[in-house]
């Protein structure tokens, strides 16, 4: 079974949200380790955007090295008029499969209802672009968005949860967000789970939690993930949560939900990069 993270950062000479290890750089090769380690395949690299576009070229040098384990979703700044060039080419970077933004900063909550994205969904959609999204309780938004774009491939970052809340009350507004799943092209990441509980490994308290999501989109369009410089336990033990303790995920869901429904999704022919076909 390949095993595929959606989600894994590489910075350097910078610190990252106090959530995440508070280390100057973490590299190609410390993720490289981890993974082998924990027996990950290959991981989507998502450039942190708490720091700057650099962060872009971390990702695309990685991939570039090692095609056979690491895709990017890099990143643009929405609200700068010369991105509506730097998108008519975005597909044409190496490797770069899409493009993700956490909208951590105060300021971009509002950017799903002042107008400043509303150039980047016809865009995306004319181009093929997969968007990924922290959305942050931006559910009527977006909504309307997958609504008025059934092209545009929208993908919900981290369980649709945010850093903090823990246990029942981390996903208290699921039901909202299980609602979006009547929108095909629209996708979640069950990355961070670990994070939203505050029992130990396997954290069963969220569970249930896990299998709404997992009934809600189904398992092509459910992806296993890490965000793992955040994690409160080991690489392996975010594999294991899914692959060992779950019961009711098994089988082709399974394979799915661990990595090639991502790879479908986004179009990384990876199965095909590693048997030297693509």
């Amino acid at each position: 079974m390949l095993i595929v993270d959606s989600q894994v950062h590489l910075w350097e000479n910078a610190l990252m949200p106090s959530h995440h290890r508070q280390i100057m750089t973490y590299t190609k090769e410390d993720l490289l380790a981890e993974m082998n380690a924990a027996g990950v395949d290959a991981a989507l690299i998502c450039p942190p955007t708490a720091l700057d576009t650099s962060t872009n070229a971390l990702g695309w040098a990685a991939a570039r090295e090692h095609r056979d384990r690491f895709a990017v979703m890099g990143w643009f700044e929405i609200d700068k008029p010369e991105s509506r060039e730097i998108i008519k080419t975005w597909r044409d970077i190496p490797n770069n499969y899409g493009a993700r933004w956490a909208m951590i900063h105060p300021h971009q909550i509002h950017w799903w209802t002042d107008g400043t994205m509303d150039w980047l969904w016809p865009e995306a959609e004319k181009r093929g672009i997969p968007l990924a999204f922290l959305v942050r309780g931006k559910w009527a938004e977006f909504a309307s968005v997958a609504e008025r774009h059934p092209g545009l491939k929208l993908t919900i970052d981290h369980c649709g949860r945010i850093t903090g809340p823990k246990d029942d009350v981390a996903f208290a507004d699921i039901s909202q967000m299980l609602a979006l799943a009547r929108f095909p092209n629209v996708s979640i990441k069950v990355s961070g789970a670990p994070s939203y509980s505050s029992e130990a490994y396997p954290y069963r308290n969220i569970h249930t939690y896990l299998k709404q999501i997992f009934d809600a989109f189904g398992p092509e369009r459910t992806f296993w993930g890490t965000d793992i410089t955040r994690m409160p336990c080991s690489y392996r033990e975010c594999v294991t949560m899914f692959t060992e303790e779950m019961d009711w995920l098994k089988g082709r869901d399974l394979e799915l939900v661990m990595g090639k429904a991502l790879c479908d999704w986004i179009g990384w022919d990876l199965e095909g990069i590693r048997a030297g076909r693509a």
